[in-house]
């Protein structure tokens, strides 16, 4: 047995993965644990959960790798900051104490996290290699080009090559400071929102906008060539030397400074967003297509946090040349501990590999799960009044009467999810047809802006009749937009929604399934198969059979600013908080209305008050 431990730290989403004799064993982020979104120390819990998980103790373990070389991006850094001395002196004091006192030190940290009884060697992977393993080894083709987009690792801020059979190579890269995704991250800045959480608020707004900034960005911003690469004017940007994404001379030729944050959204921001979201899918199309060209690889894999931009990947595999698309569930920095595992297995110590099903990455719920009798004494301590079903049939038959009749639902099933997505073992669920649904969820039960969009799940046997994808096409990971079928749409819409702007478009129902129908028809689509997630299956296909409705509306459990649920008595906190109908844990169904639940209001209407901004 060969057992490899892959840990990302430090930077942003750590996270640590298992891989033994080259199976994916387990999986998580740390902020599941700690509670803290997006936390950054190093992931001991994780670490904790990995190792139990499979039985092991850290003595057991053969390999642990690193997710990127500290010592090179420590080179970068350096270079940076001297370049633009002293302007870029805050940066540097800010930065240096955490690199001083733990960065430069990682495998005196990494012992110290494995309690100083793992006695093996550290091994320690390129930053978008860990991305590239994370995209091919896992996916279910035997050959795939490969990209990889994100905001920087050491200097690569992107980088292509081709996988085939148990080996990656990558042939080349875009380097610092010239960044895709830093360029989004700039417009997340000078929109309002917070770097490395609100891009996907960027995206989720641009289709309320026009692109009409989208030639200033082009023409001003970087040179950007037929094959997807790129140079960007460095002097409108702040992030190598200051704390700041942009600066003056970005605010005067976009004409305003940048948006304060939770201040009221205007036109202009949606302007905005759709500008950076337009040139985004035009790198992202232009680039796919040059891979094509060089590899003539049919297949592409992707990683890396642009990599989670779905509509952007929607663009390449509908628009491309390629004929089948697979995405790293955590295509951010939380997946490279899972592609540093699963290079050093197949990479360095040359294992075969195996296409397992679908995918080896085993629909992604690699986190921690809790037996009924957990979930049963948990209740029982709380003096919760629940319903507990004998199995799960009689479950789901409950529980899709309660959605049918738009009760909003938490749906917390099996293993968590690793990767930001929520896919169906920690949800939130409601019905798909009701056109108040997506703002009622918003507001009262994640506790967030009214314009962001709720995806559905729709069974993957029925995708077809209400997306525009192909019969049975996969998209199990929700990491693909797609429109909303021509035959669902609302037809009597007509010039006077065509002609209404921004938010205003949020009062139409524009289609059969309105809640999860975006205001340009879009929608990021979950696919559920029972193969990979059997009782969501189950549930969905009891929707069905009672409403002849095969799609329902999937969003993350957690409200705004808080990690997805990890443990009962997350989800049950969760409930409590908000305006949540009914909690499911396993076979248990809660339902509110029979609860008498010590809810602090007050806490609860200073929720609502801070995140209601419409």
């Amino acid at each position: 047995m060969t057992a490899i431990l892959g840990i990302s730290a430090f930077y942003h989403d750590s996270a640590a993965a298992l891989v033994v004799d080259g199976e994916i064993i387990a999986a998580a982020q740390e902020e599941r644990f700690t509670r803290v979104k997006h936390d950054y120390r190093f992931p001991q819990n994780a670490i904790d959960y990995c190792l139990s998980k499979a039985g092991l103790s850290p003595e057991d373990l053969d390999y642990v790798g690193f997710y990127d070389k500290p010592f090179t991006k420590f080179e970068r850094l350096t270079e940076t900051y001297l370049k633009f001395a002293p302007l870029g002196y805050r940066s540097f004091r800010r930065a240096m104490p955490l690199w001083l006192k733990e960065k430069l030190h990682l495998p005196r940290e990494m012992r110290k996290g494995l309690r100083n009884r793992y006695k093996g060697r550290f091994v320690f992977t390129d930053h978008h290699e860990s991305h590239a393993a994370s995209a091919f080894f896992p996916s279910p083709f035997e050959e795939a080009a490969i990209i990889t987009f994100d905001g920087v690792g050491e200097w690569s801020t992107t980088c292509y090559g081709r996988g085939e059979g148990n080996k990656i190579t990558l042939d080349q890269e875009i380097r610092f400071p010239h960044s895709l995704g830093l360029l989004y991250s700039a417009f997340t800045y000078y929109t309002g929102f917070l770097v490395n959480s609100g891009e996907y608020k960027v995206m989720g707004l641009a289709p309320y906008g026009r692109p009409v900034f989208a030639d200033r960005i082009r023409e001003q911003l970087m040179d950007l060539k037929e094959d997807g690469s790129f140079r960007m004017d460095m002097s409108y940007f702040n992030y190598c030397q200051g704390l700041t994404m942009t600066n003056e001379k970005f605010h005067r030729l976009f004409e305003a400074p940048p948006r304060e944050p939770e201040s009221e959204l205007s036109q202009r921001e949606m302007d905005l967003a759709a500008s950076v979201q337009a040139v985004t899918e035009e790198i992202m199309l232009k680039t796919a297509c040059h891979v094509h060209e060089v590899t003539g690889m049919k297949n592409l894999v992707m990683a890396g946090g642009v990599a989670l931009n779905c509509v952007g990947n929607g663009v390449i595999l509908r628009e491309g040349p390629f004929d089948q698309v697979w995405i790293q569930p955590a295509a951010g920095d939380a997946g490279g501990a899972l592609g540093t595992a699963q290079f050093i297995w197949h990479q360095l110590l040359d294992k075969p590999r195996k296409i397992v099903g679908k995918d080896a990455q085993h629909g992604s719920r690699l986190g921690p799960e809790f037996s009924d009798e957990e979930v049963s004494s948990f209740l029982q301590k709380e003096g919760v009044e629940s319903t507990r079903f004998e199995t799960d049939d009689e479950m789901c038959e409950h529980v899709a009467k309660l959605i049918a009749d738009e009760n909003v639902i938490g749906w917390f099933q099996g293993r968590m999810e690793f990767g930001p997505r929520a896919l169906g073992s920690r949800s939130i669920i409601g019905d798909a047809r009701s056109p108040e649904m997506q703002q009622v969820m918003n507001l009262k039960i994640k506790y967030r802006e009214s314009f962001r969009p709720f995806a559905p799940i729709v069974l993957q046997e029925h995708v077809h009749k209400y997306f525009e994808m192909r019969e049975g096409e996969e998209s199990p990971y929700m990491l693909m937009v797609a429109p909303v079928h021509e035959q669902i749409r609302n037809k009597e819409l007509g010039e006077e929604y065509e002609q209404a702007f921004g938010i205003e478009k949020l009062n139409y129902s524009r289609s059969t399934v309105p809640a999860v129908t975006h205001v340009d028809y879009s929608a990021r689509v979950q696919t559920v198969d029972d193969e990979r997630n059997p009782v969501l299956h189950n549930l969905m296909t009891k929707f069905y059979d009672q409403t002849d409705c095969p799609v329902l509306i999937n969003t993350s459990f957690n409200v705004r600013g808080e990690p997805i649920v990890c443990t009962p008595e997350d989800a049950f906190r969760c409930f409590q908080m908000t305006g949540m109908d009914v909690l499911v844990l396993g076979r248990h169904v809660v339902e509110k209305k029979n609860q008498k639940l010590d809810v602090d209001e007050s806490q609860q209407q200073e929720h609502l008050a801070q995140f209601q901004l419409d």
